[in-house]
């Protein structure tokens, strides 16, 4: 029984479906049925009850999985305490222009408690990189925001925020208790750089191709609204500095916190990063 195929029963129990499992693993779904079906000839018994109704777990597959992950988890601390004993345990964290994010805190204090002996490297990038050297092989891990080209890239949710329009104090939508796109429409907005990923540039453009002033980092942006009258979208809940205001804008979908890696990375201590940050981000 290898442990790759137990990841695979994994993410097929998790998701209760064969098509998302192959995409979270980031597969084609006729491998992913061979290879747990493999499983269930191999163990001798059916681990999943598969019928026009969906997929469901056997009791043989519920016992499974509570070893599987057991199981997992055990190797990937026995690959972590090898690897601080020889001095190589280390993990390089990406975070995207702001890492003061309650939940970040939080993971990071789990991290902590989980691997004392780990060494972990930050890498804080600006607005222009939203996969903060995933790409590049600069990082190991991103706790960043979608969506980017994720070619290559293994994404998990971890939350969703509400956004707003990014607005000076004296403009007259300021004094609106919601708006819309449509009446951003005419008005110049903060842009990045040429280069940026397209679907990060477009999310925060509303969709829509704009003009206005090119910036790199948070404070650029807060900057560009504030000494030329421009918008642009930001989160609901930050703090806005003074002489500015946000509104909620009601048709559009909220910014999505994610982790990401590099598909196929064999690091334990990713692994170990995604599954304490999923349990952080949803306190």
């Amino acid at each position: 029984m290898e442990l790759r195929t137990l990841r695979y029963f994994m993410a097929v129990a998790e998701e209760l479906h064969f098509g998302r499992a192959a995409s979270r693993l980031h597969m084609s779904q006729p491998p992913l049925s061979r290879a747990v079906k493999q499983l269930e000839t191999e163990l001798g018994a059916a681990l999943f009850d598969r019928s026009s109704a969906g997929v469901t777990l056997t009791a043989a597959g519920a016992v499974l999985l509570d070893d599987a992950r057991a199981l997992l988890d055990q190797a990937d601390r026995v690959r972590v305490r090898v690897a601080a004993a020889a001095g190589t345990a280390t993990i390089t964290v990406g975070f995207l222009g702001d890492s003061t994010d309650p939940d970040a805190t939080r993971l990071a204090d789990a991290y902590r408690r989980r691997h004392p002996h780990v060494e972990v490297r930050i890498r804080e990038t600006d607005l222009t990189d939203p996969t903060c050297g995933l790409h590049a092989g600069l990082v190991d891990v991103a706790l960043t925001r979608g969506p980017f080209d994720e070619t290559g890239l293994m994404v998990r949710q971890l939350r969703a925020d509400p956004v707003g329009a990014l607005l000076r104090t004296d403009d007259p939508l300021a004094r609106r208790d919601r708006l819309k796109l449509a009446d951003l429409a005419d008005r110049r907005w903060f842009r990045f750089p040429q280069g940026t990923d397209p679907g990060w540039q477009s999310y925060w453009n509303g969709g829509e191709p704009r003009q206005g002033p090119v910036v790199r980092a948070v404070q650029e942006c807060r900057q560009a609204v504030l000494w030329n009258g421009t918008v642009g979208m930001t989160l609901l809940d930050h703090e806005p500095a003074a002489g500015l205001t946000v509104v909620p804008l009601i048709d559009m979908a909220p910014s999505r916190v994610v982790a990401a890696w590099n598909e196929g990375d064999p690091n334990p201590l990713i692994r170990s990063f995604v599954q304490i940050a999923t349990a952080a981000y949803q306190k």
